[in-house]
Formats: structure tokens, C-alpha cells, sequence
């Protein structure tokens, strides 16, 4: 996914229409993207829709801690967590076979028994 896509979904999320945010909305997806990447998960260049997910999440909760001061939200320490026990449980990010169902990994991934 790219990141004007992710962009997108982001204003959708904060329920932002107009363009004059979007350098400041650009700027939050690198920094979660960063900070993501920091606790040692891995993100593609073009992240898939779980991890475009997650960066928005994150960058969601940057947007709007600015006012609060809020921490971080529980539901998105467990996704963060979740994500990076996943990575680390199968010793990269397991990539599913074209034509099979999402359980089915290719060698070296999760699905291995």
C-alpha cells in the first residue's frame, strides 16, 4: 500500500477532508512508520493492508495525543506486540502461496511444522 493510500485512510480516520493537513499527516505516517520500525518490526516499502493498518493506528494516536498528552492506547500496545511476536515467532514475516488459503506459508514461515 502506498503512502498517499495510507495518507488517505488516515484522514478518513480522523475525519479530515481537506488538503491543508497533509504535509503534517505525511510527516506522522514517517514517524510511525519509524517508530514501528524501531521496536523491531519490519515494514515494507509498501506495507501490506495489516501493517499499513498498524501505521495508522500509530499515527492516529500521535495526531491525537498532540492535545491530550494521552499514552498510548492498550489496543494498539497489543497490536504492536502481537505484530512483533509474529515476526519473531517465525523468524520473518510469513508470506502465504499464491492460490492457498491464509494458512498455508511457505517454507521457513509460520505455517512450518
Amino acid at each position: 500500500m502506498k503512502t498517499a493510500e495510507i495518507l488517505q485512510m488516515l484522514k478518513v480516520n480522523l475525519g479530515i477532508t481537506a488538503t491543508a493537513y497533509d504535509t503534517r499527516l505525511g510527516m506522522l505516517i514517517e514517524t510511525a512508520t519509524a517508530e514501528i520500525q524501531r521496536e523491531g518490526i519490519t515494514i515494507a516499502e509498501e506495507p501490506e493492508a495489516p501493517d499499513a493498518n498498524l501505521i495508522i493506528m500509530y499515527a492516529d494516536w500521535l495526531w491525537r495525543k498532540r492535545d491530550s498528552g494521552e499514552g498510548m492506547p492498550r489496543m494498539l500496545r497489543y497490536a504492536l506486540n502481537n505484530r512483533l511476536f509474529q515476526e519473531k515467532i517465525a523468524g520473518t514475516k510469513p508470506q502465504p502461496e499464491e492460490g492457498q488459503g491464509f494458512l498455508m506459508f511457505k517454507e521457513g514461515g509460520a505455517g512450518d511444522a
